[in-house]
């Protein structure tokens, strides 16, 4: 069996079978372990086994907000999964490290050639503390930038979950508004959030995984998904008879932008597997800088990211990258 593939169904603690069969795995394709080069940072990333789904939740489900509708049918292709959120360890690699100068006849490698986080406005862990626990407060614009620059440093395509991807990973086969069941009961097993983190997040990987060998994704901080976010996608989509690896992609906007998963700060509704969040200029509203930074969010000390690497990358999502700069309209 691959590793973080889904239990065959009749095995003890097997989730359900998925809509349709999977597609077919590569070879090679199982957990690995990645150390960013130069470091000692390492951080584990998990294989899921594409297939299709259904998406968004049905019109009865306790807590569902009008834009997680009508639910539609997609597939995803074979992709692996950060099996833990990122943590501070590893983006202040990036966002505060200093950039190395090329030794003299020396090009510049292409991670330097990413720009970095310029100085956050206030501390950007919140007093939370660092190391292992799940960085947050970043853009999207920001967490974007940092899988392009890990992309350049490992020489592996790292991204954003689309929308499709990230729930497909939280259903983890299940059909249920939460990966540990139907109702909450079970939901402080595998999820920090308002009923027992104290309001703050915890180092991540502390809770149990969901049953692909996920931690998190309900929970602790919400997370960035590569999409726009458009509270009637799923109307949009709903039409088509062929839904492959969908994806709403961004363009120069600030705002808004998809986020999932719920917080530490969340109660157990935002923390379904199909519940969806967008982004706001409220989110940086005490930054008195003008125009307002595209790094660091004031007002969003809820939101993180996790990384993926598709197997075999959508042709729309080669090379793609932000395209916000300083310019940027909000909206």
């Amino acid at each position: 069996m691959i590793a973080g593939a889904p239990t065959p169904p009749g095995t003890p603690g097997a989730a359900p079978p998925q809509a349709a069969a999977a597609t077919a795995a590569p070879a090679g394709f199982e957990s690995y372990t990645e150390t960013i080069p130069d470091t000692k940072v390492t951080f584990d990333m998990v294989p899921v086994k594409g297939g299709s789904f259904t998406m968004g939740s049905p019109a009865n489900e306790a807590g569902r907000a009008e834009d997680e509708g009508p639910e539609v049918k997609a597939t995803v292709g074979n992709f692996w999964i950060g099996a833990r959120e990122v943590t501070w360890e590893e983006y202040d690699l990036y966002a505060f490290a200093r950039r190395r100068r090329p030794a003299a006849g020396e090009a510049p490698s292409p991670a330097d050639a990413v720009s970095k986080p310029t100085p956050p406005y206030a501390d950007e862990s919140w007093g939370f503390g660092k190391g292992k626990q799940p960085a947050l407060g970043m853009t999207w614009h920001a967490a974007s930038e940092y899988t392009r620059w890990l992309s350049a440093k490992t020489g592996k395509a790292y991204r954003l979950a689309t929308e499709a991807e990230w729930e497909y990973a939280a259903r983890a086969g299940g059909k249920t508004p939460w990966s540990a069941g139907a109702s909450d009961a079970a939901l402080a097993d595998v999820a920090w959030y308002a009923k027992n983190a104290a309001g703050v997040p915890h180092p991540v990987g502390t809770k149990k995984p969901n049953a692909w060998g996920i931690y998190d994704l309900h929970g602790n901080v919400a997370e960035w998904v590569l999409d726009q976010y458009d509270a009637k996608r799923y109307a949009s989509l709903s039409g088509q008879k062929s839904l492959i690896n969908p994806v709403l992609l961004p363009g120069e906007a600030r705002y808004p932008h998809v986020v999932r998963g719920g917080s530490f700060d969340d109660d157990a509704a935002a923390l379904r597997s199909a519940a969806r969040r967008a982004s706001k200029p409220e989110w940086s509203r005490r930054d008195p800088q003008q125009p307002q930074s595209i790094w660091w969010h004031t007002d969003a000390i809820f939101v993180g990211f996790r990384l993926v690497r598709a197997a075999e990358e959508p042709e729309a999502l080669k090379g793609f990258k932000s395209k916000i700069t300083r310019e940027s309209p909000d909206m």
